[in-house]
C-alpha cells in the first residue's frame, strides 16, 4: 500500500475515533441547569407608563414553532407573562392615582379656560331654561321675540360647549386630566388582555429529515430559539431583582410611616386652662392633626397595596425565569440529540471512506499477483477505482442530503437527464438491431461507413469495429488500423455493404499506347481476353442483380464489359471495364495486366502482321 494511501486510510481512522467519542458524549440527558445570563431592565415601572415587554416576549417565543414537550412550559410563560401585565397596568393607574403630575403652566392655563368655558355652559344651560319657560307662557308678538331669543341662547350654548370639549381635549393632550390617563391605561389594558386571549402556543410534528443539511439547518434554529430564550430569562431575573429592591425600599417607607404615625398620635402636654384663644387653636390644631393622620393612613394604605404588589411580581418574575430555564433545558436536549445524529452522519462517512480505502487498497494489491497482460490490469483497475469512488460518493451524497422525498419526480428528471447524456449510447443500441436484420451487416462482410473501408472484424451492441482497408481502387490490403463506429449510424445515416450476394464489383484496366500506334487490332485483342475471362461472372452477376431487385424488367441491365478509348498526351489510352467477384480482384487484375502486355509485346507481333510499338499499362 502506498503511503499515501497510508495516511489517508490512518487520518480517516482518527477521525472516526474522535465521531465515536463525540456520540458517546452527546448520548446522555442534557443538564437542564443553567447560569443567568446578561439581560436588559424588563421590570422597571416608572410613572404611568406601562413595561409590556415581558408580555411580548412571552408571546414572541410562545408563537413560535413549539413541539409538544415544549407545550406545557410555552402556555406557563405565556400565563406568567399575563399575570404581570395585570399587575403592571394595576401599578399604573394606582400610581396615577396617588402621584398625579405637577401641573405646568400651560395646564393651569387650560384648566382655567376649561373652567371659564363650563361656567358659561352653566349660565347658558340656565338662560335656555329661564326662556324656554317664559315662551310656553307668551303670546302673540312676545312669543316670537323670545324664540328669537331662545335660538341665539341655544346657539350659544352649542358653542361654549365646544369649547368645552376642546378643552378637554387639550387638558388631556397635556398630560392634565387625570380621569383620562386612567381611562386610556384601562383601554389598553382591555385591549392587551384581548391580545392574551387569543394567543395560543403553535404546536408542530416532528421533523424526520435525514441528512447532515437538515440536522444543520434544525441545529441552527434551535441555537437561535435557545439564545433567544436565555435573553428573555435574564430579563425576566433582573425583573425580579428590580422589584424585590423596590419592594425592600416601599417596606422601609411603611416602617417609617408607622413610627411617625405613633409620634403623631402621642397626646400633647401643654394644657391652658379657660384661655379661649388656647382653646381656639388647640381645637384647630386637633382638626390638622387629624386630616394629616387620614393621609397618612390613606398613604399607608396605598404603600401597603404596592408592597403586595410587588411582592407577587417579584414572584411572578421568578417563575417566569425558571420556566425560561425548564424551556432553555428542552431545547438544549433537543439541540444534543441533533448533534448526536449528525454526529452519526459523519460516522458514516468516515466508515464508507475507510472502506472504499481499505477495499481499494485490497483490490490493488489482489491484481498485483495476477498474470494478466499490464494493459489489462491497468484498465481493470481504473475500472474498479472509479466505480469504488462513484458507489461511495452515491452513499455520501445520501448521507449528506438524506434521502430524496420526491422520488417520482427526482427519478423523472434524472431519467430525462441520463436520456439526453446518453444518447448516442440510446440510438447505437437500437442501430444494433438493424444491422442484425436483413439488410444488415455480418462479421467479415466489406463494407464503407462514413468514408472508411474495411472488414467487419467486431460487432457489438454499442459499436462496429473494421480493420481498415482503404478505398477499392488502392491495393486493397489491410492498414493495420482497427475503427471504431457507434451504431448510431445504421440509423441517422448510411453504410455500403460490399459482401452481399456474390460480392460482385466493378473493375477497370487501363492501357496506353505511344503515339503512332494503330489502337484498334489491340483494342478487340484486350476485348476478347476479358470477355473470355469475366463471361461466366458477368452471367452470374445479371441473374443475382435479378433478384435483388425483384423487377420482371431488367433486360437494360448488362454485366458485360465495357471498352473505351480516348487520345491522351503522348498516346492512346484504352480503358476496359469488367465485373468480377471481390474476392477475385486482384488476380484477375493481374492476369489481365499479363495478357495486355503479352499483346503489346513482341511475343504477339508476327500473329498481328504489323509491327507493335511498346505500350505501357496504366
Amino acid at each position: 500500500m502506498k503511503s499515501a494511501h497510508k495516511v489517508a486510510t490512518l487520518a480517516v481512522v482518527v477521525l472516526l475515533v474522535a465521531t465515536v467519542y463525540g456520540l458517546f458524549r452527546t448520548r446522555g440527558q442534557p443538564d437542564t441547569s443553567a447560569t443567568s445570563g446578561s439581560s436588559t431592565n424588563g421590570g422597571k415601572q416608572a410613572g404611568p407608563v406601562v413595561d409590556q415587554s415581558t408580555f411580548w416576549t412571552a408571546r414572541w417565543l410562545a408563537q413560535m414553532p413549539t413541539t409538544a414537550e415544549e407545550r406545557q412550559v410555552a402556555e406557563d410563560a405565556l400565563h406568567l407573562a399575563d399575570k404581570d401585565m395585570d399587575l403592571a397596568f394595576a401599578a399604573a393607574v394606582r400610581e396615577v392615582e396617588q402621584h398625579p403630575p405637577a401641573l405646568s403652566a400651560e395646564v393651569k392655563e387650560i384648566e382655567a379656560r376649561l373652567q371659564k368655558s363650563e361656567n358659561s355652559v352653566a349660565a347658558d344651560q340656565a338662560k335656555v331654561a329661564q326662556l324656554t319657560a317664559e315662551n310656553a307662557k307668551a303670546s302673540g308678538s312676545k312669543k316670537d321675540e323670545l324664540d328669537d331669543r331662545l335660538n341665539l341662547a341655544k346657539a350659544q350654548l352649542e358653542l361654549d360647549q365646544d369649547e368645552v370639549d376642546g378643552g378637554k381635549e387639550d387638558l388631556g393632550r397635556a398630560g392634565g386630566d387625570q380621569q383620562a390617563r386612567i381611562q386610556a391605561l384601562m383601554q389598553e389594558h382591555e385591549a392587551d388582555s384581548q391580545i392574551s386571549d387569543n394567543t395560543h402556543v403553535i404546536v408542530i410534528a416532528p421533523n424526520q429529515g435525514r441528512g447532515l443539511i437538515h440536522h444543520f439547518q434544525q441545529w441552527s434554529r434551535l441555537h437561535s430559539k435557545q439564545m433567544q430564550l436565555w435573553r428573555a430569562k435574564g430579563e425576566a431575573e433582573a425583573a425580579a431583582a428590580l422589584f424585590s429592591t423596590k419592594q425592600n425600599a416601599l417596606a422601609n417607607e411603611i416602617s417609617a410611616q408607622k413610627k411617625g404615625s405613633v409620634d403623631a398620635s402621642a397626646p400633647s402636654g401643654t394644657a391652658t386652662g379657660n384661655n379661649p384663644a388656647a382653646g381656639k387653636n388647640a381645637t384647630e390644631f386637633s382638626a390638622q392633626k387629624s386630616a394629616s393622620m387620614l393621609q397618612l393612613a390613606r398613604s399607608r394604605s396605598q404603600n401597603q397595596k404596592a408592597l403586595a404588589t410587588f411582592d407577587k411580581r417579584v414572584d411572578d418574575q421568578t417563575q417566569l425565569a425558571g420556566v425560561y430555564g425548564k424551556w432553555i433545558g428542552i431545547v438544549a436536549g433537543k439541540q444534543r440529540a441533533v448533534v448526536n445524529y449528525a454526529l452519526r452522519g459523519i460516522a458514516i462517512i468516515l466508515v464508507i471512506a475507510l472502506i472504499g480505502l481499505l477495499f481499494d487498497g485490497w483490490i490493488e494489491s489482489v491484481l498485483g499477483k495476477t498474470s494478466m497482460d499490464r494493459r489489462q490490469v491497468e484498465t481493470l483497475r481504473t475500472v474498479t477505482r472509479v466505480t469504488l469512488q462513484i458507489v461511495a460518493v452515491l452513499f455520501i451524497l445520501l448521507v449528506i442530503f438524506g434521502p430524496p422525498t420526491q422520488l417520482g419526480t427526482i427519478l423523472g428528471l434524472a431519467g430525462a437527464g441520463l436520456t439526453v447524456a446518453l444518447k448516442d449510447f440510446i440510438v447505437g443500441f437500437l442501430g444494433w438491431f438493424v444491422l442484425m436484420g436483413k439488410n444488415g451487416i455480418r462479421l467479415g462482410d466489406w463494407v464503407e461507413i462514413n468514408g472508411v473501408t474495411g472488414e467487419v472484424v467486431e460487432l457489438g451492441m454499442f459499436h462496429t469495429v473494421l480493420l481498415e482497408t482503404g478505398n477499392w481502387t488502392d491495393s486493397g490490403h489491410p492498414t493495420g488500423r482497427r475503427v471504431t463506429f457507434t451504431n448510431s449510424f445504421a440509423i441517422e445515416g448510411h453504410y455500403f455493404n460490399f459482401s452481399t450476394s456474390g460480392q460482385w464489383l466493378w473493375d477497370e484496366l487501363q492501357v496506353v499506347l505511344p503515339t503512332g500506334q494503330d489502337p484498334y487490332p489491340i483494342v478487340d485483342a484486350i476485348q476478347k481476353k476479358v470477355l473470355e475471362a469475366t463471361s461466366e461472372g458477368a452471367r452470374q452477376a445479371e441473374q443475382e442483380w435479378k433478384i435483388a431487385a425483384r423487377s420482371r424488367d431488367m433486360s437494360a441491365l448488362s454485366a458485360a464489359p465495357a471498352i473505351n478509348v480516348k487520345p491522351v498526351i503522348g498516346g492512346v489510352e484504352i480503358a476496359v471495364r469488367y465485373i468480377t467477384r471481390a474476392n477475385e480482384r486482384y488476380q484477375l487484375r493481374a492476369k489481365l495486366y499479363q495478357t495486355a502486355v503479352d499483346l503489346l509485346g513482341g511475343k504477339n507481333q508476327a500473329r498481328m502482321g504489323a509491327p507493335v510499338a511498346a505500350a505501357t499499362p496504366k
